[in-house]
């Protein structure tokens, strides 16, 4: 650690009492600079690791713990330690199971009353104020449950459940911001609050949620309307064949199709110019054979090299090996050998973020420091009386797409001041179609932000900007590295217009290294990290069924927003602000950190110990048409459990094909009998009506309760749709329904509560502003600007407005 390096949580206290995969929380935390206490306090703390295991160690709890403190305490009898460590502590973790002896033995809400500053993350993987509280969660049943299943796999086959433990990954960096968000804000109230997390609820909104923003290639399509059709979503990410693999090649805007047709020799056949349109390359699939044809005899080298060259973001389609031993991530040294426990060595991330040119990484922090004090600068600020953690921070957002549009809607959902700097010159990807009117995935990703049209490639347009930046706190960027500098945008320059700003940086392979200018799009960085290679039916290398999916564009955004959240909680110690730097490709790597380390230890001559059980553990059919379930069926008691709900007497094996005929059966029947028993017509005669066709509908949310109610976990594989119905959700308050003046009659589903805290209101209602609609009152407000002086600078194209479409009539 250079003397320049200032972790932004040193001084923070955590007391995490977690066990299994949500101790990637403290793991985030520790990374950041906090004093992180992992303590087992017997009664409480649970048993569960996280593999995979090498010679009898669980390799994710390794990392996830490696150089914590640990502390033993018993519940009965060390009562008055355990309260000398919560007076000491900032923010406790836990997550005992609801209606468990542990939770109560906890009593979460008694600790809250006695250490009231005290900020609590309690985590369960349905959360504890609804009537799904008991339930069982394993990854593929959020998989399931969060609706991923339903656009993951070829149809007509069982869902395919994607790499890594994601749902759990993605949670935890979702429980990161709203945890520092509540805690910065704690700074100037002094009062903590207590946090109701759901696992599913933090899967669903950060892995690929539904009703999110979508990338470009949706062409404004939400997500939920996205049919899983696998023959058409290779033409809007297309995986071509080629000398020695694969490539992937994203052909998304005008210029980059101009690039492509160039580089193919300018066919005649695909000159026309309705091929300029988006629409039209999708539903082309001559177009698609002929770039097929085109790659059969090159190298992927050779084409990464020459898209790249063409203006056409291009990757190759790497194994995990080989993207671990690419120049790119050698020479940006994101993995460092660690010994895990006394003997284990293997290579684990330094970090997922970058804070001042350093990693942040409890690998490179020396000691800490005492609880952050200091002038408090944004205590100072009134809260705005919306009941939000983040009310009286100013963001200036020029994110594009996915990771930018949600980095500042996080903040908007939070109670931050959200200005959006744009132009239609270079509009954000989302925005497809008339920059008058809207679409569910620009209205999902920027609600709550105001807009402020700018051309910043002028030098007053800059001006401008670097006059709102004096009065921000914030500002997020995911340019490809170059762009932020050329504007005038960079932490470099903004560092002096105000010491006291953070800045975030969002690119595809970051800004250093062989990659770092490369055009990079989520899918692109899938397949060069080896992820793309992961997502596939085991023994069928070519089924790659990651298309239809954002991952990992919305938890890159999380990781974003916690490190700059971080960042001004030392500024609060420090005054002074910092630049944050996100990697997309290394997020996803830190994902399947774990199974990299298991490879590296296997290689090094060591055992893997837990592979095979004879559990029942998969996708089900059931009798609904494309009806699936996920069981999973984890140790003895939940098999003893399963046997109940099957009626399968003893003590004898249970078998996947008994769980297939029960799935696709037993819920047949079930529908029969409520037919009869409505009194439906049995049979037909002469004369007699013809029986209804039985619905088969709820088939699989029936087989999930019955499952779930016995213990066991199961998931039904939802569509995108049918989340906003299903109970648990409207339980959580998780969606509403929004009407937005340029969107049509039809209102748009969005998201909406994104924390349970006894202090935090629901998400405001600001609506996704067109380019520029709040120009005038922003130049007005923030700049000092009279309205002479906007209308003159709208004149001369610095300043922008865009009108909105008119409203059909009749």
């Amino acid at each position: 650690m250079t003397d320049a390096y200032d972790p932004p949580l040193l001084g923070t206290r955590v007391l995490d009492l977690t066990s299994g995969p949500m101790t990637a929380v403290g793991r985030l935390f520790a990374d950041l600079g906090a004093t992180v206490t992992a303590l087992n306090l017997r009664g409480v703390t649970g048993d569960d690791t996280v593999g995979p295991t090498v010679d009898g160690v669980p390799v994710q709890t390794a990392i996830n713990r490696h150089g914590m403190a640990s502390v033993e305490l018993d519940s009965a009898t060390d009562a008055a330690e355990f309260e000398r460590l919560l007076a000491e502590s900032d923010i406790l973790i836990e997550n005992t199971q609801p209606g468990s002896s542990a939770e109560a033995t906890l009593a979460v809400r008694e600790i809250r009353r006695r250490h009231p500053s005290l900020v609590i993350l309690s985590i369960s993987d349905f959360g504890r104020d609804n009537d799904y509280k008991r339930w069982q969660a394993t990854t593929p049943v959020l998989h399931a449950l969060t609706s991923e299943l339903s656009r993951s796999g070829i149809p007509g086959r069982e869902p395919l459940v994607p790499p890594a433990d994601l749902p759990y990954q993605v949670a935890a960096a979702q429980a990161a911001v709203m945890t520092m968000a509540i805690y910065l804000d704690r700074l100037r109230t002094g009062e903590g609050d207590l946090i109701d997390f759901s696992v599913l609820d933090g899967a669903m909104q950060t892995l690929d949620p539904p009703f999110g923003s979508a990338g470009t290639g949706s062409a404004g399509v939400a997500v939920s309307a996205q049919a899983r059709d696998w023959n058409s979503e290779q033409l809007r990410y297309p995986i071509i064949p080629c000398k020695d693999g694969h490539v992937r090649i994203c052909i998304l805007a005008k210029r980059q199709w101009r690039g492509m047709f160039t580089w193919m020799g300018e066919p005649e056949e695909f000159s026309d110019p309705s091929y300029d349109k988006l629409g039209k390359r999708f539903h082309s699939p001559a177009l698609f054979e002929a770039i097929k044809k085109f790659c059969s005899d090159k190298t992927r080298a050779e084409l990464e090299a020459q898209g790249q060259q063409h203006g056409v973001p291009t990757a190759a389609v790497l194994t995990l090996s080989e993207a671990l031993t690419a120049e790119h991530f050698q020479e940006r040294g994101f993995f460092r050998d660690v010994e895990l426990t006394p003997g284990v060595t293997a290579p684990v991330p330094v970090g997922v973020s970058v804070i001042d040119g350093q990693r942040a990484s409890a690998l490179n922090i020396d000691g800490q420091a005492a609880s952050p004090t200091g002038a408090p600068k944004l205590a100072a600020r009134n809260r705005g009386g919306q009941g939000l953690p983040l009310e009286g921070i100013r963001v200036l957002d020029l994110g594009v797409i996915v990771v930018g549009a949600d980095t500042g809607r996080l903040f908007g959902d939070l109670g931050a001041d959200v200005v959006k700097i744009e132009h239609s010159a270079y509009p954000d990807g989302l925005r497809v179609g008339r920059f008058g009117s809207m679409t569910q995935p620009f209205a999902a990703g920027h609600r709550n932000k105001r807009s402020i049209g700018i051309d910043l490639r002028s030098e007053e347009g800059r001006a401008l900007a670097h006059r709102l930046v004096e009065v921000s706190d914030v500002v997020l960027t995911n340019f490809k590295p170059g762009v932020a500098e050329s504007l005038g945008m960079d932490y470099a320059t903004l560092k002096d217009v105000n010491p006291g700003v953070v800045v975030v940086d969002s690119s595809a392979y970051g800004p250093t290294g062989p990659w770092a200018k490369r055009l990079g799009y989520g899918p692109l960085v899938r397949a060069a990290v080896g992820f793309t290679n992961l997502w596939t039916y085991p023994g069928e290398s070519e089924t790659f069924c990651d298309t239809v999916t954002v991952y990992p564009d919305h938890v890159a955004a999380r990781i974003g927003a916690v490190s700059a959240l971080a960042a001004l909680l030392r500024r609060e110690r420090t005054g002074r602000g910092g630049s944050v730097s996100i990697s997309q490709a290394e997020v996803m790597l830190s994902h399947l950190a774990a199974d990299i380390a298991a490879d590296a230890l296997q290689r090094s001559g060591r055992t893997r110990t837990d592979e095979g059980h004879d559990y029942p553990w998969g996708m089900f059919s059931t009798s609904e048409d494309d009806g699936w379930i996920a069981v999973t069926v984890r140790d003895d008691a939940d098999l003893q459990a399963l046997r109940w709900v099957l009626g399968v007497p003893g003590d004898g094996p249970v078998g996947a094909e008994q769980v297939r005929e029960w799935t696709s059966r037993h819920t047949r029947l079930e529908a029969m009998e409520r037919l009869e028993a409505a009194g439906g017509p049995a049979g037909g005669g002469v004369g007699a009506h013809q029986p209804p066709p039985l619905d088969y509908s709820h088939a699989r949310l029936e087989a999930m309760e019955r499952l779930q109610s016995a213990g066991v976990p199961a998931g039904a594989v939802l569509h995108a749709h049918e989340l906003p119905a299903w109970n648990y959700y409207e339980q959580r308050r998780a969606f509403r329904e929004e009407l937005h003046p340029y969107g049509g009659s039809t209102p748009y589903m969005m998201e909406n509560v994104q924390v349970h805290a006894d202090h935090v209101a629901d998400p405001p209602l600001g609506q996704a502003p067109l380019i520029g609609e709040q120009t005038a009152e922003i130049a007005a407000e923030l700049l000092g600007l009279d309205a002479d002086q906007i209308a003159a600078l709208h004149e001369k194209g610095v300043l922008e407005t865009i009108q909105p479409d008119p409203v059909p009539q009749g």
